[in-house]
């Protein structure tokens, strides 16, 4: 009999950890290797646990999904990820494909496609949530035939992004920094690499591209 496939249930949300290790546990060749809340916790835990994929929330206090993939992979080079997370937009799922990951999941999704997403990185391929493909695959296309109404290359990290959308909703630097875990300089430092990047000298004209940009 085969080994169960093992997995790591990496997310800030409890509730949402439960639901998954529900689901999965319907599933007799799965088992749940461990959970953990933040990305430490996750590196310190995969220095003692060997796991075939790791379910990966892309936003998590301490150290964020995306930047936690290069760890993982310096640590346990063959498990593969799946990022889980609730962002539609198509610039996480450039990133997280590109700083490693192996799937990427929407929340939306996971009651559905979870099996499917499995399935597929078992397989060795990439999984992406149904949506977001199509939508990706449209903007492809678009860009293929030059439209001039779309952008196929997008500047900001998705820091600045996280940081972008705090300050467009009214939040200063301290509490910026309180909320992702990171120093007021660093905060600044963000804020003034976003500004430079789209060319933008007002607060006031970075609340319009976050609003233009469906941010907020």
């Amino acid at each position: 009999m085969d080994n169960p496939y093992s997995i790591i249930l990496a997310d800030d949300h409890v509730l949402m950890r439960h639901g998954l290790r529900r689901i999965l546990e319907e599933r007799d060749n799965l088992e749940i290797a461990g959970e953990v809340g933040d990305g430490l916790e996750l590196l310190s835990l995969l220095n003692k646990v060997n796991p075939d994929l790791i379910i990966l929330d892309l936003s998590m206090p301490n150290l964020r999904g995306i930047e936690a993939i290069p760890e993982i992979r310096h640590i346990r080079p063959n498990a593969r990820v799946l990022m889980l997370t609730m962002h539609k937009e198509e610039e996480y799922l450039y990133q997280a494909i590109s700083a490693g990951a192996n799937g990427y999941l929407l929340k939306d999704d996971a009651e559905k496609e979870l099996f499917s997403a499995i399935e597929h990185i078992q397989s060795g391929k990439i999984y992406i949530s149904p949506g977001l493909a199509d939508q990706s695959m449209q903007n492809w296309a678009r860009m293929r035939r030059g439209e001039d109404d779309f952008r196929s290359t997008e500047t900001l990290t998705v820091r600045q992004r996280e940081i972008l959308k705090l300050i467009a909703e009214g939040k200063s630097n301290k509490e910026i920094g309180d909320l992702l875990f990171i120093s007021v300089r660093t905060v600044e430092r963000h804020r003034a690499n976003i500004m430079s990047k789209l060319n933008i000298r007002k607060t006031a004209e970075l609340v319009q591209y976050a609003l233009r940009k469906n941010y907020i």
